[in-house]
Order: structure tokens, then C-alpha cells, then sequence
């Protein structure tokens, strides 16, 4: 892996297919896209799910905010997602794997990162990302047994 590379794992109590939505529809990131402190409302978002499709999120915090502006560069429902951001060039690769248990691994693997978004602050946002996104699932899960 080169220096300019991220990889985030992590296993998620929820089926792909679950994961895979959280993923890619707007009300859906809108409940947990961005870092803790941020949010990211849903007129903000802009999903074209398809190769060349536009992905676009506007996340907004106290005193700032952040629009990511993206094309897909590759959608294999419900397995893979890729995006590159044209103004940084980072290129981000989503991989769902289905464990056979009812939960599903995300690996994310980044590349071409700026320094900055390398940064121990901002892999640590990036993390509380992935922790909104699981509380999410299991709001999304708990719902659907009652």
C-alpha cells in the first residue's frame, strides 16, 4: 500500500443488502454521512447511481461546512462502489462482503488521499463516520423486528 492509500474495515450486524442501501440512498446517508459534529441533510445529497453518475454531499457543522463532489466510477450492486473526487483525486472503493451470518464487512479502501485527510484528527473523523453509519444499522435492524 503506498503512503498516499487508506483502508477502513470494519463488520456491521446487518445484511448487505441493508448496507448496501445505507450506502447509496439519500435519506438513508443522510442519517450518518460526515464526521461527528456534522450533518448532511438529505436536499444536500445527490445520488445518480450508475458509472458517470454524479455523488455529491453537502455536510454542514457548527461553524463550517464541506460539499464533496464525486462521479461513480463503478456500482455492482450490492458488492461495490467507487467514486473519485475530480478537485482532491482521491478514489474511494467500497466492497461489501456478505459473511454468510447476517453481517456484512466494508472494507474502504482510498487512494491518492491529500496529507491532510491522512492526518490521526482526520482518519479519527472518518471513523465516527463509520460509527453513525452502525448505529444507524442497528436502528434500521431493531425497527424491523417489531
Amino acid at each position: 500500500m503506498n503512503p498516499d492509500e487508506l483502508v477502513y474495515r470494519r463488520v456491521f450486524r446487518a445484511p448487505r443488502e441493508l448496507v448496501w442501501r445505507c450506502l447509496t440512498e439519500p435519506a438513508e446517508l443522510a442519517q450518518f454521512w460526515g464526521p461527528s459534529g456534522m450533518t448532511t441533510p438529505v436536499e444536500g445529497i445527490v445520488v445518480e447511481l450508475h458509472p458517470g453518475g454524479r455523488f455529491e454531499t453537502l455536510m454542514q457543522g457548527e461553524h463550517a461546512s464541506h460539499r464533496m463532489v464525486a462521479t461513480f466510477t463503478e456500482v455492482v450492486r450490492p458488492e461495490r462502489l467507487a467514486w473519485v473526487e475530480p478537485v482532491s483525486g482521491v478514489e474511494t472503493t467500497s466492497t461489501l462482503h456478505d459473511r454468510g451470518d447476517g453481517t456484512t464487512e466494508v472494507v474502504i479502501h482510498q487512494r491518492n488521499v491529500p496529507e491532510a485527510m491522512r492526518a490521526p484528527e482526520a482518519r479519527a473523523g472518518f471513523l465516527t463516520s463509520l460509527d453513525k453509519l452502525e448505529q444507524h444499522l442497528v436502528h434500521l435492524t431493531l425497527g424491523d423486528r417489531s
